[in-house]
């Protein structure tokens, strides 16, 4: 076999694409990309102008695939996120897998790999899973799901997907474990981390962080000096904390840093409380918190001057009142940065609707992470060339795959499959 053809549908920037051309290159064979398909203009544009191939637009169209060997499909995961609405098959998105095996019985490729969300292998109580491995089976193809997570494949990033592969008339055996990794970025620990892969090393964000960029990538004085003053001047306890107005922890809040309005003390301090008590299932079993009276208020915030405080808050709009009930006033889209990573440890996951607001403290400099960045998260080359619209490119940066998973995938599906293959041949000889 001279060359090594492929299908590369939902596309994207070509992530998928790219990984599986590092396998086979590793591998020592030429591949030739025979389909690409993806709907965003945007995504085209910049698939365009790395592969020098512009996809064609909407499954739905295609008729049939060309003669290929191998199939990739990072298919839509909105319908299947924790993010989103999990609605799954009900959703028409999620439908379009049975798009992709349409067009798998137009001509059978001898192996795919399809990359989701982490929520798809759990979706429905494993029904949805098993909708996909029925169509799978039924069609002669094994079945195989792993759960992948990039801080195992030497990616400084926290980030769980699912990967489903499978080969045509064959029963392989991988060598790919599902491990789930670290519980989160904060309780990161290289040692801690699975064993499975002995070729891991030590990664942490502090590999791809830039010594200068560009200054635009500066959060605002103002920003700075009300962080500043709230670490006291000690910017390094901004590693791994979360701004975040809803939750405790490890976080920064609006009012805490008084970007709405200067809260005194005892301001602070019921806020902080309220957003953790108002979680106790003895106010309700809502589980993103419940909204409060000023008596259940008042059970775990003792003040003579309850009325006043609560008044103020209101004021400053870190409060409001529904249907006679006090609601925390969610801000957190008005923070420059939502989450500062920690250089010593790995990132948080990087999603499309957010990665623009990473945040980090190197280099005596409190500033976003920069698109380039966020792409040697996800294992991009600095060769590869992103959209030339920053927030275009974070938000397909954070829909994309992280490269080194999928290397990894490819390089188990191409050998178990070139086997195979192999072995059928001799049989008919």
């Amino acid at each position: 076999m001279q060359k090594l053809r492929f299908v590369d549908l939902f596309c994207g920037i070509g992530g998928m694409r790219l990984g599986f051309e590092e396998a086979t290159y590793s591998l020592e064979y030429e591949t030739e990309c025979v389909l690409s398909s993806e709907i965003d203009a945007d995504a085209q544009l910049v698939y365009k102008h790395n592969f020098g191939d512009t996809p064609l637009g909407d499954i739905r169209l295609i008729k049939e695939l060309p003669e290929h060997e191998f199939l990739l499909a990072g298919f839509p995961c909105q319908s299947f996120s924790y993010a989103g609405k999990k609605a799954g098959f009900g959703d028409t998105r999620g439908t379009l897998f049975f798009e992709i095996m349409r067009l798998v019985d137009s001509n059978k490729p001898k192996a795919f790999i399809f990359e989701n969300v982490r929520g798809l292998y759990t979706h429905d109580r494993g029904q949805t899973l098993e909708t996909i491995k029925h169509e799978i089976l039924k069609r002669g193809y094994s079945f195989n799901a792993f759960l992948l997570n990039s801080s195992n494949f030497n990616l400084p990033q926290n980030r769980v997907r699912i990967y489903i592969v499978g080969i045509l008339d064959a029963t392989p055996q991988f060598g790919l474990i599902s491990d789930l990794g670290p519980k989160d970025s904060h309780s990161y620990n290289y040692e801690q981390l699975s064993l499975f892969y002995p070729h891991r090393k030590n990664v942490s964000v502090a590999d791809i962080l830039a010594d200068n960029p560009d200054s635009k990538y500066n959060c605002s004085p103002q920003f700075v000096q009300a962080l500043k003053q709230l670490v006291k001047n000690d910017l390094t306890k901004l590693h791994g904390v979360r701004l975040i107005d809803y939750r405790g922890g490890n976080s920064i809040h609006s009012w805490e840093m008084g970007l709405r309005g200067e809260c005194s003390l005892d301001e602070i301090e019921l806020m902080n409380r309220f957003i953790l008590k108002r979680r106790n299932k003895e106010f309700g079993c809502h589980q993103d918190g419940k909204l409060l009276t000023k008596e259940q208020i008042a059970s775990f915030f003792h003040h003579h001057q309850l009325d006043e405080i609560l008044e103020s808050l209101i004021a400053k709009k870190y409060l409001k009142i529904v249907n006679g009930k006090y609601k925390p006033v969610s801000g957190n889209f008005s923070f420059e940065v939502y989450k500062f990573l920690d250089p010593n440890k790995i990132s948080v996951t990087l999603v499309a609707s957010d990665a623009n607001r990473l945040g980090v403290y190197h280099k005596n400099r409190v500033r976003r992470i920069t698109p380039r960045e966020a792409a040697r998260l996800q294992g991009f080359p600095d060769s590869f060339i992103l959209h030339s619209d920053d927030d275009k490119a974070y938000y397909q940066l954070g829909n994309s795959v992280s490269i080194n998973v999928v290397k990894a995938v490819s390089q188990e599906v191409i050998s178990k499959t070139l086997y195979y293959m192999h072995q059928k041949q001799k049989v008919k000889l």
